[in-house]
C-alpha cells in the first residue's frame, strides 16, 4: 500500500476542533471591532442641527388659482379653442406642490371657455411602464376625476408623428394625439444627468412624459448619441409643427419645496424662454451650504423627489455639481416610490431593509429607458445603521481622529432648510450668515436592533 500523506503540522488532528478554533477566532475579531466601534462611537464628534435660510419667494395656495388663471387670459385661448373642443392636460410623476390644485384649476380654465378638457398621464415608464402603476401614482397625488370634475384618460399606446431630421421616430400619447388641442403641465428644474439650455421642463414633458414608454426609450437612446440638446430641440420642433400644441405652464418652486413662479407659454413661446426660466431654477435650487462631505447620510429616496430618487446635484453625482461627497449612505425608500429604487447605485452604503423593498422589474425598467446603469446597481448592504456607520466610520479615513470627519445627515434631497452636522463644520456655520444653529451637543446613538437615532446629550 502506497504511503499515507503526512500531515501539515498546521493543520488540528481534529476537525471539530479547527472549526472550533475558527470559530473562536472570528469572535475575537467581532469582538475586538466591536470594541474599537464603540469606543469610537464614545469618541464621537458632538452634532448640532442647522437651518439655512433660502430665498422664499411664494405663491400660497389661496393665490394659485388667480395666479393661473392671470397667466393663461395673457394667451387669450378663449381665441383659439372652439366650445366643445378637447383639450389634453399631461399629468406627471413628480410631486410637485398643490399640483392637484394646479390641474384642477386648469380644468375651470378651460371649462369656462367651452372646452372639455381632459387629463392624461405624462410620465414616460414611470409607474412600472404599466396602465395600472401609472393611474395609482395620479391618485397618489389626489389627482382623480372626483377631484379635477374631468376625465382621466389613460393609455399606453402612442402614435407615430414624424420623424425628426435626425432620424428619430417622434411618439405621441394615443389619447392626447386624438385631442383638439394640448397643453403641458410641468416644473421646470436642474436634470439629474442632462446639462443644457433646457432640462427638466415643458420642453422635456413633451418628449419623455407624452411619449410614453416608447418615446421616453428612444429619446433617452439619441440623447447618448447626439445630446439631450440636440434631441430636445428637433423633437420639439417636430412636435409644436404636426400636432395641436396650445403651450404650457411652467412652475418652478423655491428650496422650501413651495410654488414660487408660475408662467404660461404659447407653444412657440416655450423654446424661447424655459432657457431663462432654468436659470432662475438654478439660483432657487435647494443645497447642502459645504463644498466636501466625507459622509452624507440621507434617510429616503423616491421617485416624487427626482428621477433618481435623490438629486444627483445636492450628492454630488453630476458632474457639475458644487459638491464633492466621499461616502453616501442612504437609509430607505419612500412609500410613493413604490419600490422605484433608481438611484441607489449612487451610494456607497445602504440597508438590508431597503434592498428588500425593491421593485427590481420597475427599478430596472426605469433605469433601461434612462440609458442609466449606475443607477440601479445595488451598493455595499448591510444589516441596519449601526453596521453601515461602524464600516463608513472606517473607511473615511478619520476613525482615529473623527472629530476631524465632516457628516452631513438630511431626510432627502428636496427637503434641505434643516439638516444634522458635525462639529467639523462649526466655524464654517458660525462665518455664514445664512446658517443658523439651533440645537447643540446632539449624539447618534442605535436602538437595540441597530436603528440610528439622534440624542440631546445635554
Amino acid at each position: 500500500m502506497p504511503n499515507s500523506p503526512k500531515k501539515s503540522p498546521l493543520i488540528s488532528s481534529s476537525k471539530s476542533s479547527l472549526k472550533s478554533s475558527l470559530l473562536a477566532g472570528l469572535n475575537k475579531l467581532e469582538q475586538k471591532e466591536k470594541t474599537n466601534y464603540l469606543r469610537n462611537l464614545n469618541n464621537f464628534p458632538q452634532l448640532f442641527r442647522i437651518r439655512q435660510k433660502f430665498d422664499h419667494p411664494t405663491i400660497s395656495a389661496e393665490q394659485i388659482p388667480t395666479a393661473i388663471d392671470t397667466q393663461l387670459n395673457i394667451l387669450h385661448f378663449n381665441e383659439k379653442i372652439k366650445p366643445g373642443e378637447t383639450v389634453a392636460i399631461t399629468a406627471g410623476s413628480r410631486g410637485i406642490a398643490h399640483i392637484s390644485l394646479i390641474l384642477k384649476t386648469l380644468v375651470k380654465h378651460f371649462q369656462r371657455i367651452g372646452a372639455q378638457p381632459f387629463i392624461f398621464p405624462a410620465m414616460g415608464s414611470h409607474g412600472g411602464g404599466t396602465l395600472a402603476g401609472q393611474l395609482q401614482i395620479l391618485q397618489n397625488y389626489g389627482i382623480t376625476e372626483a377631484v379635477l370634475g374631468c376625465p382621466i384618460k389613460a393609455t399606453m399606446e402612442v402614435d407615430l408623428i414624424a420623424t425628426t431630421s435626425l432620424g428619430t421616430p417622434v411618439y405621441l400619447d394615443r389619447f392626447a394625439a386624438q385631442a383638439d388641442h394640448i397643453f403641458v403641465v410641468n416644473r421646470v428644474k436642474p436634470h439629474t444627468k442632462f446639462s443644457g439650455k433646457v432640462e427638466s421642463g415643458l420642453m422635456k414633458m413633451c418628449l419623455i412624459g407624452m411619449g410614453k414608454c416608447k418615446g421616453a426609450q428612444i429619446y433617452h437612446r439619441a440623447a447618448e448619441r447626439y445630446t439631450w440638446d440636440r434631441v430636445v430641440t428637433t423633437v420639439y420642433e417636430v412636435l409644436n409643427n404636426k400636432i395641436p400644441l396650445l403651450g404650457g405652464l411652467a412652475l418652478l418652486e423655491n428650496a422650501y419645496d413651495e410654488i414660487a413662479l408660475i408662467q404660461a407659454l404659447s407653444s412657440d413661446e416655450i423654446p424661447l424662454k424655459e432657457p431663462e426660466l432654468l436659470k432662475q431654477a438654478y439660483l432657487w435650487f435647494p443645497r447642502i451650504p459645504f463644498p466636501e462631505v466625507d459622509l452624507l447620510i440621507v434617510d429616503e429616496i423616491g421617485k416624487e423627489y427626482s428621477g433618481t430618487g435623490m438629486d444627483t446635484i445636492v450628492v454630488g453625482k453630476k458632474p457639475s455639481a458644487p459638491i464633492k461627497v466621499k461616502l453616501l449612505y442612504v437609509r430607505d425608500l419612500t412609500e410613493q416610490t413604490h419600490g422605484n429604487a433608481q438611484g441607489i447605485g449612487f451610494a456607497d452604503f445602504t440597508r438590508r431593509s431597503l434592498v428588500e423593498k425593491i421593485d427590481f422589474k420597475a427599478t430596472y425598467l426605469n433605469s433601461q429607458t434612462a440609458f442609466r446603469t449606475q443607477a440601479p446597481k445595488i451598493p455595499m448592504t448591510l444589516a441596519n445603521d449601526r453596521e453601515v456607520i461602524r464600516i463608513a466610520l472606517q473607511m473615511s479615513g478619520y476613525e482615529e481622529d473623527l472629530h476631524q470627519i465632516r457628516l452631513v445627515w438630511i431626510k432627502n434631497t428636496l427637503e434641505l432648510e434643516e439638516m444634522v452636522v458635525s462639529e467639523a463644520y462649526r466655524k464654517q456655520v458660525e462665518n455664514n450668515p445664512n446658517l443658523e444653529i439651533l440645537s447643540f451637543k446632539l449624539k447618534m446613538d442605535f436602538t437595540e436592533d441597530g436603528f440610528l437615532i439622534l440624542k440631546d446629550n445635554h
